[in-house]
Parts: structure tokens; C-alpha cells; sequence
């Protein structure tokens, strides 16, 4: 059996008898063992961290950039080989998986600009003789919590900015799929990065704690599900400790009555299905504005939902793979069967799907509701698989409502050639990432990423310069250099009110 171990001051680290199973979803089997850590072992990963953070902040921002540079050409060298592992691990298909790790470098990019995005602000004479300064420093030792879902560009979105920033990071990446985020631990070293900058700690809700309550780690980003960033956030902060947690999402698609409604099927088809809908930023809610759209829409969705192929990883023709887990395949089945009991009607049943040869793989076919009411449970709730909703609206301020009223405030697009109704939805939703004939609204690396309400706890986003905020402090400088006057007229004055 193959150990996938924890990565600590620049080389693989074997501990504990406590391990967890990664599967190869294509075919339901074990394919390696993951070490399931304990504070012994993030305390390991501490003092690695604390040995190499000093140095490493006093380097210039210049050479911890020529760092950045390196791993991005390492990982463009590494590529497939990188997508074929993530594939493996994760069921994405390889394409997907390549752009898994693209979008991921992406920030990696932004990040090897990290001397100009560390400048600070500079006010000559704001005073007599007196100008005022500021500079950004890094935290310290700061560490990231993520998910399976995406297992290469979400931990790059995060210790890309927060270690060209200066800082230590202690990465815990998800146990289903784990082999990736120590792979790319193991480049960043090839690439120059000093031992104990960058570790990798595995394990579960164990881990998870002893990194809330670590006092020596500073800041937290997490990406997950709601429930468990509100429990990160709250725990985090109770700590001292500043923290930005991403949780679910139920992004909507408003379709105007003037869309172009072949773009719109084309756009659902990858976004609604892709990556088997495993995204946080899926569009898993399709809201056409009339009953006139809705019933062409129909038309137009169930022969090209049937058309999806669905197959293994490295399937080239495949549009989507398998879910992560055996697990997380009957959670899907069962918001299927929910939504059923509550009255929708099931167009498509993805259900039952199995493929020749891979009968034990965790696929589920592409499914198809209309008729979606939005007091329904399976509604509120992230399934987080292939399964798109139709919820009908009669009208633009009903389609407004919807995502506006929902609990989570992820993303939304809206589909339309008026851009008066597209102006003023963007104005309006209560959401956090729009997008106008956009089907997946996720900002360039150079802006930032993040939902509102339960689908992010905490004010900063991701990456861009908000991340270089929240990786950083903010000092600011008020100097002053005297001209050693004898009589005093250039003294200091106290500033007073009146």
C-alpha cells in the first residue's frame, strides 16, 4: 500500500498509526493510505516554520519573486503529470484537471509581482520637517485549510500570495485527495524555497483544531463547506487569530426572455455538469424569466444534457468523471430522491449510471429537474454534483429575488442581450461574484474572490491585493528628522483640537 505522508521542513514525514483511504474513483478501490496527523505533528511543522520564517521575511521581495518565477516554470514542466495525479485522485477528468492546476498558477503569477503589490504609501511634509510613511509586513506562520475539489489551485491561490508576502505557511489540504498539494510542497523547494517555508500536514477534524488553537499561527484561509467555515471562523477569531472562510454556494442562472438560448445550453452544459458539478462556483439553478423562455429552454436542455458523455478520468472524449467518494455519490442520489418527494419533476435521472468495466466507480449520470419550487429543501441546500434545478420565474424582479434571497451569495449570472436588465441585476443581487453572459463568474488572479453571506465568513477575499492584505500588516511611519535649530522655532508641536 502507498503511504502518502506529511511534508514538513523539506522533506516526507511518517508518523502516527492513524491513517485514512484515497480512493481511485473510477474504479471504487484503495489506492493509497493518507497519514491523519495529530498536534505532535503540526508542532513538528511549527518549529520548522518558526527556524525558517525570520530569514525568509528578510529577504528581498525581489528574490522571494525569483522563487515564484521558478515554480511557475517547474509546474508548466510538470503539467501533465500533475493533472494525471490530480485526475486520479479527485475523478476529474484530465483537461479539467490541467485547468485545476492553470488557475492555480494564475495567482502564482500575480504573486511573482510581489515587490510592486508590498509598496506602501508615502506622504512627504505632512507636518513641518514630518512625512508619514507605511510598509507591509508579513504575520508570521499562517496556514491554509482546503478542499477536494480543487486540490492544485485552491492551496496555490492561498501559499502563493501569503509566502511571497514573507510568510511561513502550514497547509492542510483535503484527505480524499492529498498526493497533489505534496507534490507541489516538493517543487516550491525545487524551486528554490527555503526548508520549513512551505509544509504539508495531513489529516482530519483533529488537525483541524490544533491549527485553531496553535497560538503561533496567525492567520487562517479556509474553503469548504458553510457549516464548517462558520465553525473555523468562530474558532479562529475566538483565538485571536484573523481568518477568511469560503463555504457552499447555490449559484442561479437568470435567463432573460432575450437570451441567446443556444449560448445558454452550450454555457449550462460545462457549468451545471463540468468537473461532475463539483465546484463551488457550478451553476446548478437555471432561472428562466417566462413561460415562454422556460418551455424553449426545456426544449433546447434535455438533448444536450443526454448527449453529455459521461466516462473515467482519462477519458479524452468525456465532459465529466466520477464524484470524489462512494460516500459523496449517495449524498448526491439522495438530494436526487429528495427532490422527487418534494415535488419535482425528475426530466433526466442520472441514477443507476454505471460504465462497462467500472462498475464500482462513483459516477452519476447528469440529472435534470424542472419545476423546482424554492421552499424546497433540495433547493436551499448545495447538492455539489451533476443535478441542475429549473426554478421558473415570471418575471425580472422574481428571477432577482431568488438569488438575492437565498443564503448563500456565491455567484450568479444572468443571460441577456439588454444591458439595462443587465446593469441593474449586477447593481441589485445580493451576491458576491456576477456574472453577465457569464456562466462562472471567477475573477481574474489580479482581482479577488468571494462570496457574501453564508458563502464566506470574514471581509477580506481571496488572492489579488485583498489577499496581499490579509497576509500582511500594516505599519505605518511618522518621521521626522530635526535640523538641530538652537532656538527651538522647529520643535515639535502636540496637535491640538480648536
Amino acid at each position: 500500500m502507498r503511504y502518502i505522508d506529511h511534508f514538513i521542513a523539506g522533506a516526507t514525514y511518517a508518523s502516527g498509526e492513524r491513517h485514512g483511504d484515497v480512493f481511485d474513483p473510477n474504479n471504487g478501490g484503495v489506492q493509497a493510505n493518507v497519514r491523519l496527523g495529530t498536534a505532535a505533528d503540526l508542532a513538528r511543522a511549527m518549529d520548522a516554520a518558526r527556524a525558517a520564517q525570520p530569514g525568509w521575511a528578510a529577504t528581498n521581495p525581489q528574490r522571494r519573486a525569483r522563487v515564484m518565477f521558478n515554480f511557475k516554470a517547474l509546474v508548466e514542466k510538470n503539467m501533465e503529470d500533475l493533472a494525471l495525479l490530480l485526475a486520479s485522485e479527485h475523478g476529474k477528468v484530465v483537461a479539467d484537471a490541467r485547468g485545476d492546476v492553470q488557475r492555480g498558477l494564475e495567482v502564482i503569477e500575480y504573486a511573482c509581482g510581489i515587490p510592486h503589490a508590498l509598496k506602501g504609501e508615502y506622504t512627504i511634509g505632512a507636518g513641518p520637517g514630518i512625512d508619514v510613511y507605511s510598509m507591509r509586513q508579513p504575520l508570521g506562520i499562517v496556514a491554509g485549510i482546503t478542499p477536494f475539489n480543487f486540490p492544485a489551485m485552491i492551496p496555490m491561490w492561498m501559499f502563493g500570495v501569503a509566502i511571497a508576502c514573507g510568510n511561513a505557511f502550514i497547509l492542510k489540504p483535503s484527505e480524499r485527495d492529498p498526493s497533489v498539494p505534496v507534490r507541489l510542497a516538493e517543487l516550491m523547494k525545487e524551486a528554490g524555497l527555503p526548508d520549513g517555508i512551505l509544509n504539508v500536514v495531513h489529516g482530519d477534524k483533529e488537525m483541524v483544531d490544533a491549527i485553531l488553537d496553535e497560538p503561533d499561527i496567525h492567520a487562517i484561509s479556509f474553503v469548504g463547506s458553510s457549516d464548517i467555515a462558520q465553525y473555523i471562523y468562530s474558532r479562529g477569531t475566538a483565538n485571536g487569530k484573523r481568518v477568511q472562510a469560503f463555504g457552499g454556494a447555490k449559484n442561479h442562472g437568470i435567463v432573460m426572455p432575450d437570451a441567446d438560448l443556444d449560448m445558454v445550453v452550450n454555457d449550462l452544459a460545462g457549468a451545471a455538469f463540468g468537473s461532475a458539478g463539483e465546484r463551488c462556483m457550478a451553476l446548478p439553478v437555471v432561472v428562466p424569466v417566462g413561460e415562454k423562455t422556460a418551455v424553449a429552454l426545456r426544449e433546447k436542455l434535455i438533448p444536450a444534457i443526454r448527449a453529455l458523455r459521461v466516462g473515467v478520468s482519462t477519458d479524452a472524449e468525456a465532459h465529466y468523471g466520477p464524484v470524489v467518494t462512494a460516500a459523496h455519490k449517495a449524498k448526491i442520489e439522495n438530494y436526487i430522491q429528495m427532490c422527487v418527494d418534494e415535488g419535482g419533476e425528475l426530466v433526466i435521472d442520472g441514477r443507476g449510471f454505471t460504465l462497462q468495466g467500472h462498475e464500482n466507480g462513483f459516477f452519476v449520470g447528469p440529472t435534470f429537474f424542472d419545476h423546482v419550487q424554492p421552499h424546497f429543501r433540495s433547493y436551499k441546500e448545495e447538492i455539489f454534483g451533476p443535478v441542475l434545478q429549473m426554478v421558473r420565474a415570471e418575471n425580472f424582479e422574481d428571477a432577482l429575488r431568488l438569488p438575492s434571497d437565498h443564503e448563500y451569495g456565491n455567484g450568479v449570472a444572468i443571460f441577456t442581450r439588454n444591458g439595462h436588465a443587465a446593469r441593474e441585476f449586477a447593481a441589485r443581487v445580493n451576491v458576491g461574484m456576477v456574472g453577465i453572459n457569464v456562466p462562472i463568474p471567477v475573477p481574474v488572479a489580479y482581482h479577488t474572490f468571494g462570496g457574501w453571506k453564508r458563502s464566506g465568513f470574514g471581509d477580506i477575499d481571496q488572492h489579488g491585493p485583498e489577499g496581499v492584505r490579509f497576509w500582511t500588516k500594516n505599519k505605518k511611519i511618522t518621521q521626522r528628522w530635526p535640523d538641530g535649530s538652537a532656538t527651538g522655532e522647529n520643535a515639535f508641536v502636540i496637535p491640538t483640537m480648536g
